[in-house]
Formats: structure tokens, sequence, C-alpha cells
């Protein structure tokens, strides 16, 4: 298993340098489920903010981005089970992705509730206010 950096995923899905998108689709290529590339989470939401804020992403196409990584064999995702949670969760709401998955890990990390002062991810994101 190879560890891919958000860089390597972005080239991916953006093609917007031919040399590094040549190599990009070359390793993914080589991919297998028994040689699989490894996604930690950090990755993933790496990937959506620069998606979005770089790219002009829009939604629809995050969340097809999102889809395609988690549903390939070819591709272990750190704490996928999560992910999926998080991706429904953007899916649904209005709530920006990162929210959904810090609440997510949480929830998954056994707490009763997350805090925040972000009013938008309190009332989106299943986030309670902290005044």
């Amino acid at each position: 298993m190879i560890g891919l950096d958000t860089n390597v995923v972005v080239r991916y899905f953006t093609h917007d340098d031919p040399k590094q998108t040549a190599a990009v689709q070359k390793l993914m290529n080589s991919l297998s489920p028994e040689a699989r590339g490894f996604l930690p989470l950090v990755v993933i939401l790496e990937l959506v903010w620069v998606l979005q804020s770089n790219y002009g992403f829009p939604d629809d196409e995050i969340v097809s981005a999102l889809e395609t990584l988690l549903r390939s064999k070819e591709l272990m995702i750190e704490r996928a089970d999560v992910a999926w949670q998080a991706l429904r969760m953007f899916r649904l709401g209005r709530a920006e992705f990162a929210d959904c998955l810090i609440e997510r890990c949480n929830h998954e990390g056994g707490c009763r509730h997350t805090v925040t002062f972000d009013r938008e991810a309190a009332s989106t994101a299943g986030m309670k206010l902290l005044n």
C-alpha cells in the first residue's frame, strides 16, 4: 500500500497539469485491490477544500468525486464509514463538508456533541453553539 498526498488526488480530478496528470493516471492504473493506495481523512478534507476554493467545483461535483474515491476497490480510505456518514450529511444538508466530517468524527469518538463558536455549523452540522 502507498499513501497518496492531496496534490496527487487533486491532479486526478482536475487534470490541470498535463505532466502530473499523466503521472497520476499511470499511478492510479497501477493500483489494485491487492496493492492499494491509502487516503487519510485529512487528504479527503483538504481535497474538498482545494476543489471548492481553488477550482470552484460545485457541491454535486464534490459529492461525485468523494463517491468515486470511497467506492474504489483500489483505495483504502481511513475511517471510510465516517467519511460516508459525513458525505451523506453534506449531500442532504447545507453544512460545509469539513463541519460534517468533524461532527461525525467526534460522534464516532464517543462525544455526546460537538461544540463550536460557528453559528452556521451549529445550525447545519448538528453542533452545539458554545456561548
